[in-house]
């Protein structure tokens, strides 16, 4: 794409960041945006929302991500947890088993759920008019792109009508998908492998005494592996490799399809809401960042299916990236922050799409004695304790970790740069237990033992964060301070600078215990920043002070006034 010319007489709106695409992850991330009061623009091709259950599964850390951007309730409550997963022979045989219903990873969610794409992106959407300061642009396409030293020009077409118009925008960030017009504007290329196995993927609506098999399957047949598994809201998905010489219009046929899904639900009950034959890809962009232009989602990498990542990959990079645009945004942090984007997220999508490869190859035996021998290997090694232990609990799945990036040193070091955990806590003036994340803010927290003093002083130049402070399980909630009703110590910003909870489960203590310290910082995305005893307090925060790149701690929300009027809103 050329330069950007704004069309004549035209005036040019001026935002913050411009998302292009709308789909889950442009959807995610300008509620992330949003909830940061970042004023956003989001455009989006199509006119209608999309209304095709494309992708189907996410994860706890997913989950926690959307708890992050304020709509947890509304996207658990359509979701739902499959208790196991099984892999089965041609015969039937279960060989490899999953055991998600005792599985906990430590995040607060289940480690699977399974959603309908098209109520996901409704709700997503719908999120966004929590926001006066985020837009969203439908039947608009992206045409052109400018940058320069202080913004991106990007040219937008009306679909329907060819009029085009101007926004100028601080960042863009490209969420539009596999074919991404972002990326191609910028001449980033794409490398990996295109896989040459289609596949028939079929969603349908099914009466719950119409379904056959009510687990979820991996179908290892080599004559024809399958996927299997009931979904959200009375849904069901199945997905078919097609064979050597079968063709799209005949694998599409309502005849075949009825056969194909006939052991597995009964075909005259089951209406089928969308049947394509696809192809998978493992893709990675070369970079994912070109100067104030970033790709997140599909359009930075597109993974095999078959650990169900794809999605949360870019989700993931919706939670990374759009704390750090915040704060160079206000003027809190330096504008090379925005470089840890890739350094933290390229590794681990790498990591996770290699392990899909490999659980493919599991998966796509394609011939009957590879097919007998993967069958009995898998079954004998499950005979040792550790190894079903590995398999049953989902251990094979990369944990969430960065190895460089925005931590304290620049690497990984023990927990720090993993994600922390998300137990349960008591809070004073709250009816029952919450989930961690709800009393952390949106911000950055430091988690201590209450005996601790309050390290907060070391923090209030420039560096806001909430201190949790921590007590033991038990504790009753009248002894805490606050236990008068809401949360301690109010700052007058909006947000207390302390809230004390109680451990309910003791995870907590039992974590800076093993750690050996005394305190915890945690990111905005909730992965561990540092850890510190109470005489290295300030140098933890001298080290958050130089990895924001704002060693004089001046900086403030308020240098930014767009931004901080778009808070207050």
């Amino acid at each position: 794409m050329g330069s950007v010319q704004p069309p004549d007489r035209q005036a040019v709106q001026e935002v913050d960041v411009a998302v292009i695409g709308c789909g889950p992850v442009g959807a995610l991330t300008a509620n992330l945006l949003g909830a940061r009061g970042v004023r956003t623009l989001v455009v989006e091709r199509s006119a209608t929302a999309h209304g095709q259950p494309r992708a189907f599964s996410c994860d706890d850390e997913a989950m926690r991500i959307y708890q992050q951007a304020g709509l947890l309730d509304e996207i658990r409550d359509a979701t739902i947890a499959p208790p196991l997963v099984e892999y089965v022979n041609g015969a039937g045989r279960v060989f490899a088993r999953m055991s998600l219903s005792e599985t906990d990873f430590g995040y607060g969610h289940a480690p699977l759920r399974f959603f309908d794409q098209p109520r996901l992106e409704h709700t997503l959407r719908a999120g966004l008019d929590r926001f006066p300061h985020v837009q969203l642009s439908l039947g608009a396409e992206l045409v052109g792109l400018t940058q320069d030293e202080d913004g991106v020009t990007v040219l937008l077409s009306d679909v329907a009508t060819g009029q085009r118009r101007a926004v100028r925008a601080r960042y863009v960030l490209g969420c539009d998908g596999a074919r991404s017009a972002t990326r191609a504007a910028v001449r980033i290329p794409l490398s990996g492998a295109s896989y040459a196995e289609p596949w028939l993927a079929v969603s349908g609506d099914v009466p719950s005494d119409a379904v056959r098999v009510g687990d979820t399957r991996f179908v290892c047949d080599w004559r024809r592996p399958a996927f299997v598994s009931p979904g959200a809201a009375g849904s069901y998905r199945m997905e078919f490799m097609l064979r050597p010489g079968e063709t799209e219009d005949e694998m599409r046929r309502p005849a075949t399809v009825a056969a194909l899904v006939s052991p597995y639900v009964d075909p005259d009950r089951f209406t089928v809401t969308r049947a394509v034959v696809y192809t998978f890809h493992h893709l990675i962009a070369q970079r994912w960042r070109e100067g104030r232009v970033f790709l997140l989602g599909d359009a930075a990498h597109q993974m095999p299916p078959f650990m169900g990542q794809g999605l949360c990959s870019g989700l993931r990079d919706a939670a990374n990236l759009s704390w750090k645009l915040s704060l160079v945004l206000s003027g809190a942090a330096d504008a090379a922050i925005l470089d840890t984007y890739e350094t933290e997220r390229r590794p681990h999508t790498v990591e996770m799409a290699r392990t899909s490869v490999r659980l493919g190859h599991v998966f796509l035996a394609r011939n009957r004695v590879t097919a007998g021998m993967r069958d009995a290997v898998l079954r004998a090694v499950q005979t040792i304790p550790r190894v079903r232990r590995f398999v049953e609990r989902f251990e094979f799945k990369p944990v969430p970790a960065y190895r460089r990036g925005l931590m304290a040193g620049g690497r990984r070091a023990g927990v720090v740069g993993t994600m922390f955990p998300q137990p349960r806590v008591l809070v004073p003036g709250a009816p029952g237990e919450r989930l961690l994340d709800e009393v952390l803010g949106d911000g950055f927290a430091v988690l201590g033992r209450a005996g601790v003093d309050n390290p907060l002083g070391a923090w209030r130049r420039g560096l806001p964060a909430r201190f949790v402070a921590i007590h033991p399980s038990g504790t009753p909630l009248a002894d805490l301070p606050g236990s008068s009703g809401g949360l301690a110590d109010e700052s007058g910003d909006g947000g207390p600078d302390r809230v004390d909870v109680v451990d309910a489960d003791g995870v907590l203590g039992a974590w800076l215990r093993r750690h050996g310290v005394d305190l915890v910082v945690l990111r905005p995305d909730r992965f561990v920043f540092a850890l510190a005893t109470v005489d290295g307090v300030e140098q933890a925060r001298r080290d958050l002070s130089t990895a924001l790149g704002a060693p004089d701690g001046d900086r403030s929300r308020a240098d930014t006034p767009g931004l901080a009027a778009a808070a207050d809103s």
